[in-house]
């Protein structure tokens, strides 16, 4: 498929199915956990005679509920460490009561650390960790509520999502709602996601267990009863078809088609829900997308070509999702086990994209992104030869993109060491010495533009939310811009109230979705 018949567009269904997939590798699930929850609940609004224009909200909003889930990854590794098996295990959680959240986050925190570091985090969770743990839910909800804004769904849909993080006690967020107060669109959700992972764990009667022990608490008593009594023909055939046939299938009829700009937009807003996973990538994907797009035409290889890179440079990391945040935030030396998960990324990221036939073409240039000329690369270790021109350029990006930013072994490269870098490996036979001349003459061509300034943000609040969005702490930003701890505390405040977020992870997204991030360090200065 080349970029002018992709311009004809995606659907908007197909798009968000894609990306539930990297929602479920967030929460610790299988690929399709999502979709098949989908398809729970949507069966459940036909048993409950549920309208098409409510069987709509259901179908959205299940697609959409979670995919909010590693927008504070970063907080949950810091405490809890692997912050995907977190997240797996919350499901098996009713949280009751506050002293079944109590046991939950104590028996995580600072897992798979050493008992005297356990100690230590304990001791400090009571204030900041214990804030982080409340905001969880809330950060999902409200980047969940973002992604769904700037994908043009319904009020009623976003409406929905909000409440699928409600429970039938009051016991949930945002706001504690109870009973009839949760839409029923949203009751209808909760539950299938829960019950999906008991079916797929323990079959038919591990799923009507569970749901009879949340009867009343987590669940709508109706609801469950309903599903009791229907779970059977609910689950039939859920094991042998493919989830994604089966959702795309079930399409709503006035379904919505994203094309042109905003398909490329709705490119733009997933490239920004990815970086967002590690305050050390913020800005990242659109970065390296501009750069390998630019690149690909100093090349020569044409418009279309360079439009697809641009897209494929968006949706290169979507893999990340996969791999836990206690091993991407890590300073120390990664273990053998660890980096074989960060070298699996790219192939899950082809994985996903391949589901969509719109999608695909960006998968083959995706999933190229670290491999390298001589062999040495990854997932496949593809020679030169096997490498497309568009994958050999988008390599050559993100190489160069990646040094101009910091992780957390090392401080981000000047732009001259970066290049200095990046000629290096053309020298040691691993990088396309054409597709690096390209990617250097696009990146020596990037005029000095003043960042824009939304929200009346002004330049000294965009430096200190730079720094507070890679994860420093207001000690840390003071020291960096030599203020005081109380002014950027300050700064910090009127960051929040202007851009109206209320947490690091929200004004991360909210500045990764500005393009605050992505300008590189310039010589001199990392």
């Amino acid at each position: 498929m080349t970029a002018s018949e992709a311009d004809q567009g995606i659907r908007l269904a197909e798009l968000l199915a894609v990306l539930s997939l990297g929602t479920d590798l967030g929460m610790g699930q299988p690929m399709e956990h999502v979709l098949r929850q989908c398809l729970i609940s949507l069966r459940l609004a036909d048993r409950l005679g549920l309208g098409d224009a409510d069987r709509e909200v259901v179908y959205y909003a299940s697609l959409l509920a979670w995919v909010g889930c590693h927008v504070d990854a970063y907080e949950q590794a810091k405490w809890f460490g692997d912050d995907l098996a977190l997240k797996a295990d919350f499901r098996r959680v009713d949280f009751a009561s506050a002293a079944t959240g109590s046991l939950f986050m104590l028996r995580h925190l600072g897992a798979g650390r050493p008992m005297a570091e356990r100690v230590r985090l304990g001791m400090s969770f009571a204030g900041e960790g214990r804030s982080a743990a409340r905001a969880i839910l809330h950060n999902h909800w409200l980047a969940a509520d973002d992604l769904a804004a700037r994908l043009g769904l319904s009020q009623q849909v976003r409406d929905s999502v909000e409440q699928t993080f409600e429970r039938w006690d009051g016991k949930g967020v945002p706001k504690g709602a109870k009973r009839e107060e949760i839409l029923l669109t949203s009751r209808l959700v909760t539950l299938a996601d829960v019950v999906e992972v008991f079916y797929r764990a323990g079959g038919t009667e591990a799923a009507v267990a569970v749901a009879g022990e949340r009867r009343g608490t987590q669940f709508d008593p109706d609801v469950v009863d309903v599903f009791t009594a229907e779970a059977e023909s609910l689950f039939a055939g859920l094991d042998k078809a493919s989830g994604w046939d089966a959702v795309i299938g079930e399409e709503p009829a006035l379904s919505s088609r994203l094309a042109g700009a905003d398909f490329e937009a709705a490119l733009e807003a997933v490239a920004d829900f990815i970086d967002v996973k590690s305050p050390f990538t913020i800005g990242h994907s659109r970065a390296v997308a501009d750069l390998a797009g630019n690149a690909a035409r100093v090349l020569g290889l044409g418009g279309q070509a360079a439009a697809l890179v641009r897209r494929a440079g968006l949706v290169h990391d979507l893999g990340r999702l996969g791999v836990s945040n206690a091993i991407w935030d890590k300073k120390g030396e990664l273990t053998r086990a660890e980096t074989e998960r960060v070298r699996l990324h790219p192939y899950l990221t082809e994985r996903m994209l391949a589901y969509s036939p719109v999608l695909a073409p960006l998968a083959a240039i995706a999933v190229q992104h670290h491999e390298r000329l001589d062999g040495s690369g990854y997932p496949r270790g593809l020679p030169g030869g096997a490498m497309s021109p568009e994958g050999k350029v988008l390599a050559a990006a993100d190489f160069y993109q990646s040094r101009t930013e910091p992780r957390p072994h090392r401080p981000a490269r000047t732009v001259d060491h970066a290049a200095a870098e990046l000629r290096a490996e053309v020298k040691a036979g691993r990088m396309d010495g054409q597709a690096v001349a390209a990617v250097l003459a696009a990146a020596g061509h990037r005029t000095g533009r003043l960042p824009a300034r939304p929200a009346g943000l002004t330049g000294r609040e965009i430096e200190v939310l730079r720094l507070l969005a890679r994860g420093l702490s207001n000690k840390e930003i003071a020291e960096r811009l030599f203020i005081s701890r109380r002014t950027a505390s300050h700064h910090i405040e009127h960051i929040y109230a202007k851009t109206g977020t209320a947490n690091r992870a929200l004004a991360s997204l909210f500045a990764a979705s500005h393009g605050l991030i992505s300008d590189p360090v310039e010589p001199g200065t990392g």
